[in-house]
């Protein structure tokens, strides 16, 4: 008799392709302490951005849509590479990383603009201490908004967009890092 045929399915998938080093290693280079400073920043973009009371709900959504995703992929994906897992998997994970990094750039800019218009619509007004109003919108001229938020919430926005700022940076330098192990 003849021997059976090979399972096609277990021959034709590739091994997985990681040139990242597996377990508490990856902490030790560029690449893995990037990802653990994009989920820290992340972490205080997504806490600055839900303390200051979502003053502007249309810009800020986004915001903290952008900020809670990334933060938990950015999470899982440290937890794929200090578990070990990722080196059963078997997929591409140089062009995931590269992949992913891309996005979280396109979406984290975004992030960041738009938190920047929230604090620059601001422009330089106040709201007095005793007054009980914490936000207030004025429409002149017409179509444009300028947002009056209060000192703790335009400190609040502007540590936000600091913090927006510092997280695209990371995840551009994360994304230039994974290029060029993903060409090599």
């Amino acid at each position: 008799m003849s021997e059976p045929a090979a399972n096609p399915a277990a021959t034709s998938f590739p091994a997985p392709t990681i040139s990242l080093p597996l377990g508490v290693e990856v902490l030790r280079t560029y690449s893995g302490a990037l990802v653990f400073l994009e989920i820290l920043f992340g972490g205080l973009v997504w806490i600055l951005v839900a303390s200051s009371n979502v003053p502007v709900p249309l810009l800020q959504g986004w915001v903290m849509f952008v900020s809670v995703t990334a933060f938990f992929f950015s999470s899982a994906y440290l937890i794929l590479l200090i578990t070990g897992l990722a080196d059963r998997i078997n997929t591409d994970w140089n062009f995931l990383d590269v992949a992913y990094h891309f996005l979280a750039v396109l979406f984290y800019f975004a992030a960041f603009v738009l938190e920047a218009a929230t604090t620059a619509a601001n422009g330089g007004a106040h709201i007095t201490p005793n007054s009980t109003e914490t936000l207030m919108c004025i429409t002149y001229p017409r179509g444009n908004i300028f947002t009056v938020l209060n000192g703790r919430q335009y400190s609040i926005n502007v540590a936000a967009t600091i913090f927006a700022f510092m997280v695209t940076l990371c995840y551009g330098c994360s994304m230039v890092m994974g290029f060029k192990r993903w060409r090599m």
